[in-house]
């Protein structure tokens, strides 16, 4: 059976049930909350750029982003499905979320240890100098200013 052409989307949205089942079929499952339905639905409420991939009705690729469209954009989720993968799907679907994000937005992610050889193909460059908590840190109380730091809030930022 001859495959259908993959189509990509910007604009197409996905339920979570479609995110996971990807995630699953792509191994990206292994490190992200799939057994946590509502905390997979807040990551697709809050990331503003979903670059999706179809093999007619079958969605075979994501890229989950978040950028401010000007500076940066952190690539959270590059999922392609393992019976897709090796055909250019991933590389396109970052080519794809850099034109969302805009020209001047640099692409920065994480990569799962197995692509760690992969990104230097498609002509990303590593840098060694990041940093991650991988747990919650806890901190310590620092003056007295008291407040939520949320959607809106400037608390925390640079004045």
């Amino acid at each position: 059976m001859k495959r259908q052409p993959i189509e990509y989307s910007s604009h197409e949205k996905i339920t979570a049930a479609e995110f996971v089942d990807l995630l699953k079929r792509s191994t990206l499952d292994q490190r992200r909350p799939v057994k946590d339905p509502v905390r997979i639905q807040k990551m697709l409420d809050y990331g503003n750029i979903l670059v999706t991939a179809w093999s007619g009705d079958t969605l075979v690729g994501v890229s989950r982003a978040l950028s401010d469209f000007s500076f940066c954009c952190y690539l959270s989720d590059l999922a392609v499905d393992e019976a897709y993968q090796r055909q250019g799907i991933g590389k396109r679907l970052i080519e794809e979320t850099q034109k969302v994000a805009g020209e001047n937005a640099k692409l920065i992610l994480l990569s799962a240890p197995a692509a760690v050889a992969y990104y230097p193909k498609i002509g990303m460059e590593q840098f060694p100098h990041c940093f991650i908590f991988k747990e919650k840190p806890t901190r310590k109380k620092v003056g007295s200013r008291q407040g939520t730091v949320g959607k809106g809030s400037t608390q925390g930022t640079e004045r």
